[in-house]
């Protein structure tokens, strides 16, 4: 495990997460989480979160293949000054994503409720075929370079809703490149690329200090290699 730390004060700790690694402890996770990693370099998170056993410290969190900006509380105070700003909407995210197909708009919003499948646990809907509570979900996106079967896109949640980006994008027919869960028996992974092409590259927030922080995490190298092979082609 190697996350790297892009930021630190007494209130908070902001890393980098790999690809690979679960945030925390659930269900069908088992192994060593980003959460068990931060606890034994920060020993004061194991009393932090609405559930600290299971969640030590974690404010928000990012899917397993998922890489990028992660903020994480030191103290109660800080945990809750965060999720507050989460629950209002008054935190930038943006990611990079890699979709299939061409997007005929450079910019866009998509407005799709989004519910639990009832054929697949691990899939969340954004159709006319979710179950359960269907929630608000809202994404916008810009476009930033063409590939001849691919499009690569920064992308701007409005909601935090699990899966977001990912269901959205499937829902209007051009999911993220290469993932397993929601790319369907087409699923494309171009270059070798062995995970979905989903990075947070960047969060901007007011700090528990009050500091207007803007952090950003540069392209992993494997999504970087994919890009550069696209554009060699």
């Amino acid at each position: 495990m190697n996350p790297s730390i892009i930021y630190q004060d007494n209130d908070i700790v902001v890393v980098n997460k790999p690809a690979g690694i679960a945030v925390h402890k659930g269900v069908a996770e088992k192994g060593e989480t980003l959460a068990d990693w931060l606890a034994e370099k920060f020993p004061e998170i194991k009393n932090v979160g609405d559930e600290p056993e299971l969640r030590p410290g974690i404010v928000h969190r990012l899917d397993k293949d998922t890489s990028g900006v992660l903020i994480v509380a030191r103290n109660q105070k800080a945990f809750e000054f965060l999720k507050l700003q989460f629950q209002n909407r008054n935190i930038v995210k943006k990611y990079l994503a890699l979709v299939e197909g061409d997007l005929k708009t450079d910019k866009g919003m998509i407005d799709l409720p989004i519910g639990r499948s009832g054929s697949d646990f691990r899939k969340k809907l954004a159709s006319g075929n979710a179950r359960g509570e269907l929630r608000e979900a809202v994404t916008e996106y810009k476009v930033l370079e063409k590939f001849p079967a691919y499009t690569l896109i920064e992308v701007y949640p409005k909601t935090g809703r699990t899966h977001q980006i990912r269901v959205h994008f499937k829902a209007i027919g051009h999911p993220v490149v290469c993932d397993s869960l929601y790319g369907g028996k087409r699923m494309t992974c171009p270059l070798g690329l062995k995970r979905h092409f989903l990075h947070a590259n960047f969060l901007e927030f007011v700090s528990p200090s009050g500091s207007m922080l803007k952090l950003e995490a540069d392209l992993p190298e494997d999504l970087a290699e994919v890009l550069e092979g696209l554009r060699k082609k």
